[in-house]
């Protein structure tokens, strides 16, 4: 096994508004996150939060405690959020306890001394996990979330190309966690568009991980202050970073799935600065 990280420092908006293509992408998007037998992850200075994948192929792979967190146990100040966006079943071991997983099932690590081990169950259809982890004050219990547990909204409509699902996975309505939100989004046949109208919520940063995209199609995401936007085209399992202060929302050449993770302050999953589409600059 392998464990790949990178910090990602945080940028201020007049600065982030002078940045060119390459610098947009190598400061937000994150482009490798699956690799055989190897974990990936970048450590973002917005609200301490990590992005990452394991792709567990032949071997069974550790969640490692990275540098930057400073501690023997990746979970010792960490919650953590993961989702199977792979072909086949896999296996996340915590401490004692197995949890498998199958395609787009979810499971919460609470802070605790664990030892958290990824497998999959068949090296030729291996799982995927993808898991955005923030810094937890107080200990939750593990739980395994699947779509049947979600607190669902149907949202959007066919004819604004942004008929979607909302599936609130990990959050205060199914189960505690201390700032950590996630949850995932499906879009209808025929939409195309995510998050509108766009938004900013201050209090907390967000991370967007797309897949369900076929291998020549694209999406392109969009990010920046309402009145000063910029854009970044992504591939299938790529993941953005996204600011407090920054708009999040995409449009894609065919319809997709992508998975939101929320760290921050703020829990309400409302609460936030709405931008009319037509003001957007």
């Amino acid at each position: 096994m392998k464990t790949n990280f990178e910090l990602r420092y945080a940028a201020h908006p007049d600065d982030a508004k002078h940045y060119d293509t390459a610098r947009i992408r190598r400061d937000f998007l994150i482009e490798k996150l699956f690799a055989a037998d190897e974990a990936n992850m970048v450590y973002s200075m917005y609200d301490r939060m990590i992005v990452g994948g394991v792709m567990p192929v032949n071997e069974t792979i550790m969640l490692e405690a990275i540098d930057p967190i400073k501690s023997e146990h990746f979970t010792s100040h960490r919650e953590v959020g993961i989702f199977n966006v792979g072909e086949g079943e896999g296996i996340v071991k915590v401490g004692n306890e197995e949890y498998t997983l199958g395609f787009k099932e979810a499971l919460y690590i609470g802070r605790g001394e664990h030892d958290v081990f990824f497998t999959s169950k068949d090296s030729k259809k291996p799982a995927k996990f993808y898991f955005n982890s923030t810094t937890a004050h107080k200990e939750y219990p593990c739980k395994k979330v699947t779509k049947a547990d979600a607190n669902q909204l149907h949202m959007g409509a066919l004819e604004t190309s942004n008929e979607r699902t909302i599936n609130q996975m990990l959050i205060d309505k199914v189960l505690p966690t201390c700032q950590l939100q996630m949850g995932m989004t499906e879009l209808a046949t025929g939409s195309v568009w995510n998050t509108m109208p766009a938004h900013v919520h201050s209090r907390r940063m967000e991370a967007y991980f797309y897949f369900e995209l076929p291998e020549d199609q694209a999406v392109c995401h969009f990010m920046g202050e309402p009145d000063e936007t910029r854009h970044i085209w992504m591939k299938g399992n790529q993941a953005v970073l996204s600011p407090e202060w920054s708009i999040h929302s995409a449009a894609a050449t065919h319809n997709y799935t992508f998975i939101w993770g929320m760290g921050g302050e703020n829990m309400d999953y409302n609460d936030q600065d709405f931008s009319a589409i037509t003001d957007l600059k």
